[in-house]
């Protein structure tokens, strides 16, 4: 158990924590959030011991051990599977331990710690390591490399496995998808889902905390407060609670009134039947949503450009790459033929290292094709972000000479309004960037895109760095801008409710996805079977032909059966699952649509009936989670049998 009581922390100047009080059972998973600098990284460090609370006490159970991922990775010529084992401290003591009994010819020595290694699991850590490692991105070769030879990004998440390596009873993790793409977020999801222990999670990915937390505590005005479910049914219960403060009421409906002309304005522009549905039904929620963050310092808009061209860009016969100094190509995409036409919405799927980023820096122009024509439109504006454009800021400058010296003429008034939106501030306007955090730099490199009034928009992990409140404006912004958008994000809320149709990126190809989030999810795993497979079936190839003693055939075929035995109860309990599933998702449906009735949360009459809802909206999603790990650990318990099976 974890318990803070009455604690008060204070940073320098600021007061992070006043009287504040939570208690977290073991094996609860709770998501962290509030606004950057609220306090988040700081609670860790009081778990940690690294702080001491100014006043109170905080309560930890006794013998925990307790996994955290450092923020910084030195560049060591250890390989990194190696460092990955490296987090396992009582292994790694105990192997060394081995090794001088093994010196010194202590036998009786050696089968005890032969033993004590087997009780840690110890024979399986190379694998294990691997496993993670291949998890979060990095293919088998890599594995010998030494971690020096990765890039920061990469070395993070060769961090982030050895932080999943350590054993941990609990389990603290900082933004961990910041330097993940969409495929390694997907698997480290479920792997979270899985961990035994307890978990507390920092993340300004609303789906991510959706589908790992079932709690949420948040900072709130120096306070702690925790709500029982995902982020989807804290921001519900919150917004619920601010409908309830009069104070807030007029502005909340305000933002209702707003995103409910939005809603009806975009309704009817899908193209892309299914990706469409999926983001109208995301609008609709906004309603919703909007009033959870009613009182965002963050509100903007991003304005198209006056005119426009038919079509925008064209790449033809393009071949994407890169052209080092000696002129030896490496060439990631071959073949594009493509056509931007004005009020496109696209976001870009694929595996890591396909060419996602490639595609987009040679779209902006800023990468030479190797081959072929990009044709610009007479009228094309384009707006580029990316995360290396943190790193061009002037940091001895300040966000309103940024924008000054795009546009000299400006209006200071104007100017200051403007940068208001980005939650820049009264002074903060002139404040040095150089003493920014990540994310108010990426706030500010977001703004100058947003002054430029694009219309061609082009957005490469615009989230990283950025909090709940400042994704959430980010999504409206992008969801009302009338220009063309192509996106890179692992952000799912960001890419349904802004994207209405998908571009898969691999094989070195470019095509039209003729899906949504779900399918490209389910596309990626038949992918990474088939990978599999192939190894498999590599690896059969590679052994010495010759047929197996009899004994031993007879012992496969009797494993076989035993193996197509225990499928079968794991089949049921997976089809059960799956029927219970859509039963209760018909039921969450209706509960939903009924709350979407704007009355409901201001008629004072009706509160008790918005109480009833919510309370039954809280327990037939408690209900489908529980359903839905059922489901995961039947078909993940029978694909590891099947793939057993076909093994044998």
């Amino acid at each position: 158990m974890i318990a803070l009581r009455q604690v008060s922390l204070q940073r320098g100047t600021q007061t992070l924590l006043e009287g504040a009080d939570l208690t977290l059972h073991a094996g609860h998973k709770a998501g962290i959030v509030g606004p950057n600098g609220a306090g988040k990284s700081s609670l860790f460090k009081l778990l940690l011991g690294e702080l001491s609370p100014d006043k109170g006490e905080v309560e930890m159970s006794g013998g925990q051990r307790i996994a955290h991922m450092d923020q910084e990775v030195a560049a060591l010529e250890r390989s990194i599977v190696d460092y990955v084992q490296d987090g396992d401290r009582e292994l790694r003591h105990t192997e060394a331990a081995l090794e001088a009994a093994r010196e010194r010819g202590e036998a009786h020595r050696e089968a005890e710690l032969h033993g004590a290694i087997e009780a840690l699991d110890g024979y399986s850590a190379p694998a294990r390591a691997a496993q993670l490692l291949v998890g979060l991105g990095f293919v088998q070769a890599d594995l010998d490399r030494p971690l020096a030879a990765f890039s920061g990004g990469w070395r993070m998440r060769v961090n982030l496995a050895r932080t999943l390596f350590k054993p941990s009873d609990l389990l603290l993790l900082d933004e961990p998808t910041n330097h993940l793409d969409l495929d390694a977020l997907l698997w480290l999801e479920q792997w979270l889902t899985r961990y035994p222990g307890t978990l507390l999670l920092i993340s300004h990915d609303r789906d991510f905390l959706d589908a790992v937390c079932d709690h949420i505590v948040h900072f709130d005005r120096r306070c702690l407060v925790l709500y029982r479910g995902n982020y989807s049914t804290f921001e519900r219960t919150r917004a619920e609670k601010l409908a309830l403060q009069q104070a807030e009421a007029a502005k909340q409906q305000a933002r209702r009134e707003e995103i409910e002309r939005f809603v009806a304005r975009f309704r009817y522009k899908a193209t892309k039947a299914r990706a469409a549905q999926s983001r109208l039904k995301t609008l609709e929620r906004m309603g919703d949503i909007a009033v959870a963050h009613a009182d965002s310092p963050f509100h903007f808009t991003i304005p198209a450009a006056d005119k426009v061209s038919h079509p925008l860009l064209v790449l033809d016969e393009a071949r994407l790459g890169y052209r080092d100094a000696a002129g030896h190509e490496t060439v990631q995409l071959d073949g594009v033929k493509l056509t931007l036409l004005p009020g496109q919405r696209i976001g870009l799927l694929g595996p890591n290292g396909a060419g996602k980023s490639t595609l987009i820096k040679s779209l902006t122009g800023d990468l030479p094709l190797l081959d072929g024509r990009r044709v610009a439109g007479e009228h094309l504006a384009i707006g580029y972000f990316a995360q290396h454009q943190l790193e061009g800021l002037d940091l001895a400058s300040t966000p309103f000479m940024h924008v000054q010296r795009l546009s000299p003429s400006a209006a200071d008034l104007d100017i200051r309004k403007f940068l208001g939106g980005f939650g820049f501030h009264g002074d903060d306007v002139f404040s040095e960037v150089g003493r920014f955090s990540g994310g108010e730099k990426a706030r500010l490199a977001l703004a100058l895109v947003a002054w430029q009034k694009p219309n061609l928009l082009l957005l490469d992990e615009p989230t990283n760095h950025l909090d709940l409140e400042m994704r959430e404006a980010l999504t409206e912004a992008l969801a009302s801008f009338e220009g063309t958008v192509i996106i890179v994000s692992h952000d799912r809320h960001l890419l349904r409710a802004t994207v209405d149709e998908f571009w898969r990126v691999a094989d070195h190809r470019v095509d039209p996805f003729d899906g949504d989030l779900e399918d490209y999810r389910a596309w990626l795993k038949a992918r990474l079977e088939g990978e599999r497979r192939e190894a498999r079936a590599d690896k059969a190839d590679r052994q010495v032909e010759g047929e197996a003693p009899r004994e031993d055939r007879k012992m496969a075929r009797r494993a076989a059966a035993e193996l197509r035995e225990k499928l079968r109860p794991l089949k049921k309990q997976r089809d059960r699952a799956e029927q219970a599933m859509e039963k209760v998702q018909g039921e969450l449906a209706a509960v939903e649509e009924a709350m979407g009735d704007a009355e409901l949360y201001t008629d004072p009459a009706r509160k008790e009936e918005l109480t009833e809802k919510l309370g039954r909206q809280a327990e037939l999603t408690s209900r489908l989670e529980d359903l839905e790990q059922a489901w995961l650990a039947a078909e993940e318990a029978l694909e590891a049998m099947e793939a057993e099976l076909s093994g044998s």
